[in-house]
């Protein structure tokens, strides 16, 4: 059985935030198989009955678009800002959760889905799905440059994880840059080519994960495909690298064995 949280099922079902389902559930209003809920239950919701204040509770299938977010529209919104949002540009499904958030100056590929555990799997550098840029820095980046950013320098206190760059081509004075990396600090790539000496004129997102920008132009949005959903899916199921025993430990513990 695919046992969640009764909360995260719930909230999955559109019936509110997570916050908002845990005060459900302490005031009674939520049974499974007939028998009032408490925290801390766990359910499946393809097998067990779940009810809130008597009425069946039915998980969406999953859904979600694609869009080219523009240049000057805002990822998520923000309290006393009049700026349109991603929520502005498709049609109106809630829940939708934001995958993939870029800065206003940013463009490109955001994923909008209804499932927020995916949402967040999607998002979070711990389960090291790829996105792709591509980058228009300013200059010509030589060699050692480009192998300093490729292995990672030192942000915040910490060293970026390893990046796939290569020049794609010049443009006058400038350069385009694709950038393949697993994990998303703030601005992180307009702060990288920064203290690299080239900074950012433009930067374009062309992939999420399994999902890519295509023909889209800025503005517009198209439904997933039934093919994308599925590879979605696949990856809901898969463990993070970084919950994996590394080979030395797994070596160990054989050897122990």
């Amino acid at each position: 059985m695919a046992l969640e949280r009764l909360q995260k099922i719930l909230a999955r079902a559109g019936l509110g935030s997570r916050r908002e389902c845990e005060e459900m559930i302490r005031q009674g209003r939520v049974t499974v198989n007939g028998v009032p809920a408490h925290l801390g239950v766990r359910a499946d919701p393809e097998r067990d009955d779940i009810r809130v204040d008597g009425r069946p509770v039915k998980i969406p299938p999953l859904m979600g678009f694609a869009l080219y977010k523009p240049r000057g529209v805002l990822s998520d919104p923000m309290p006393g800002s009049s700026s349109p949002t991603v929520y502005d540009l498709v049609p109106p499904v809630r829940p939708l959760y934001v995958v993939g958030r870029l800065d206003a100056r940013s463009e490109g590929l955001i994923l909008l889905i209804n499932d927020g555990e995916l949402a967040h799997r999607l998002t979070h550098p711990r389960y090291e799905h790829p996105k792709v840029y591509h980058v228009l820095v300013e200059g010509r980046p030589e060699a050692e440059t480009l192998e300093r950013w490729r292995r990672g320098i030192f942000l915040d206190g910490r060293r970026t994880r390893p990046a796939k760059v290569r020049v794609i081509r010049y443009e006058g004075t400038h350069t385009w840059l694709e950038v393949e990396m697993r994990e998303g600090k703030k601005r992180q790539i307009r702060r990288i080519a920064a203290r690299l000496g080239h900074p950012v004129r433009r930067l374009i997102r062309i992939r999420i994960g399994p999902v890519t920008l295509g023909r889209l132009k800025p503005g517009q949005w198209r439904p997933l495909t039934e093919q994308e959903l599925r590879q979605l899916r696949s990856l809901k199921a898969e463990k993070s690298p970084r919950s994996r025993p590394r080979r030395a430990e797994q070596r160990s513990a054989a050897q122990k064995g």
